[in-house]
């Protein structure tokens, strides 16, 4: 998919209403650090630091369809309990999204409480239901399903095996939906994708569609068996299957199977990644893609999603710069701005992560450089480096410095895998960009004391930490001119 194709999408989603059917849950998450073990049990104790509430199961295929751009009209069931107030009040929050949320009275709201510590999970509690509905919740929410779907431009079932989903509320969205012309992609669980009937698309993960036909998929060919074995078991008209790193395949009744790469990403937490997947393979398609343009768009918003923490939405400009990206090099990719630097760190610390910081001019990278970012970066979950810029450099320095000018001493520091961002600044001293960026650690050489380092008190001030790393004897980039000018002199 083009750049411009990716733009003329995103533009479309706006007018695109999504009805987002199926199982609803709450996802907590409680992070904190983790310092020692229980002397009760052999288990970590998670001090509490923070704790987030947000829209699980199709409520976060809802919340993604509205990142996105597009309206989503959401359609679940909650029960009469604490998380079904939390349900109502974050759809009543979340712009682009409508709520037709149903109360039952037989069973409780979904909720899923996640214990995170240094961006990972510890442990999961899951309180939840997954029986049938009673006849008189089936068919009040069965109603509200169907009146969803008029006046939207795409439906997703998004089925998570608690019950909702059941063959009779399926058939009757698919029949709603059909009567209209819109099409209807599924997220499916369970043994079979005959209950979903006629639907445009089911897009199962390598696992489900191995249930499903109870054949292997861990090759190509064994794909395809699979997928030409699900296509005659049921009515859809497609299935798309996603294979984690190996990408997706798609099987169109009547075309065969089409392979697709996976986008190179590193991955931090695949929570939601399926949401994010259907979301943006049903909004792709209302918005007037064609089938393979919606796949590529999938593709694309699964890869950004994964590399975040918990179920993550994508934003249009995470796409774009995606898109923007995977035609740059991995280095590349780091050399972003003071703005975009900011704004990231903040992105990082709203998914549990702590943000780590550190400046220097970095002027001929040698072995001391390495290890210093090395252990800067094991103080933190992500590491910011900030480069002064030439005339800075020179103003410190003196003539002849720097060596290496700024992009280049940049683009070398972007190629270190201990660092995650590269930005620069023009100023002495660097207090402007910490107090933008707000790091949880900041870190400087030993050859400082913690009070004497720029930012020290800023930091210390929001419940940040300073660190001083351990220098390599011998190894510094005035030692290296040297022994350089000197053998140049003789």
């Amino acid at each position: 998919m083009t750049l411009a194709r990716l733009q003329h999408l995103l533009a479309a989603a706006v007018h695109v209403r999504v009805a987002c059917i199926g199982d609803l849950m709450v996802d907590r998450y409680v992070y904190g650090d983790v310092a020692r073990v229980s002397p009760e049990a052999p288990i970590p104790v998670l001090a509490r630091r923070s704790e987030a509430t947000m829209l699980g199961g199709v409520g976060n295929v809802a919340s993604n369809v509205a990142a996105l751009g597009a309206t989503a009209v959401l359609t679940g069931a909650v029960g009469l309990d604490g998380a079904a107030a939390d349900a109502t009040r974050l759809v009543d929050d979340a712009p682009r999204v409508e709520g037709a949320l149903v109360t039952v009275t037989d069973r409780p709201t979904t909720l899923k409480t996640r214990f995170v510590a240094a961006g990972q999970q510890l442990l999961r509690v899951d309180s939840e239901a997954d029986g049938t509905l009673s006849a008189v919740d089936a068919a009040a929410l069965r109603q509200t399903a169907v009146a969803a779907v008029a006046g939207a431009s795409a439906v997703i079932l998004s089925d998570y095996a608690k019950g909702v989903v059941d063959e009779t509320l399926a058939r009757a969205v698919v029949a709603a939906a059909g009567a209209r012309k819109v099409p209807v992609v599924v997220d499916p669980k369970g043994r079979s994708f005959a209950k979903y009937g006629p639907v445009d698309l089911i897009k199962p993960n390598a696992r489900e569609l191995a249930i499903v036909t109870e054949r292997p998929v861990s090759t190509d060919a064994e794909v395809e068996a699979a997928l030409a074995a699900a296509l005659e078991a049921c009515e859809a008209r497609a299935i798309l299957v996603t294979r984690a790193g190996a990408g997706m395949s798609l099987a169109v009744r009547g075309e065969g199977v089409r392979h697709l790469p996976a986008r190179a990403k590193a991955v931090f937490d695949v929570s939601g990644a399926g949401d994010t997947s259907i979301a943006a393979l049903a909004v792709a398609i209302a918005a007037g893609a064609s089938l393979d343009e919606a796949v590529a768009f999938a593709i694309l918003a699964s890869g950004v999603v994964v590399g975040k923490l918990g179920t993550a939405t994508v934003a249009p400009h995470e796409l774009i710069a995606a898109e923007l990206d995977a035609h740059r090099a991995p280095a590349e990719a780091k050399l972003v701005s003071v703005a975009e630097a900011a704004a990231q760190a903040e992105q990082w610390r709203a998914e549990g992560l702590s943000v780590g910081f550190t400046n220097g001019c970095f002027d001929i990278l040698h072995k001391g450089h390495v290890q210093y970012l090395d252990q800067a970066r094991g103080w933190c979950d992500r590491l910011i480096v900030a480069v002064n810029a030439d005339e800075s450099v020179r103003r410190l320095k003196g003539d002849g410095r720097p060596v290496n000018d700024l992009e280049s001493r940049a683009l070398v520091l972007a190629g270190l895998g201990s660092v995650d961002l590269v930005t620069s600044f023009d100023t002495d001293t660097p207090l402007d960009l910490i107090v933008r960026i707000r790091p949880d650690v900041l870190v400087k050489g030993a050859d400082y004391s913690v009070e004497g380092v720029v930012g020290a008190a800023e930091v210390q001030g929001w419940g940040g930490v300073v660190r001083l790393a351990d220098l390599v004897d011998g190894y510094s980039t005035t030692a290296a001119i040297r022994r350089m000018t000197g053998k140049a002199a003789g």
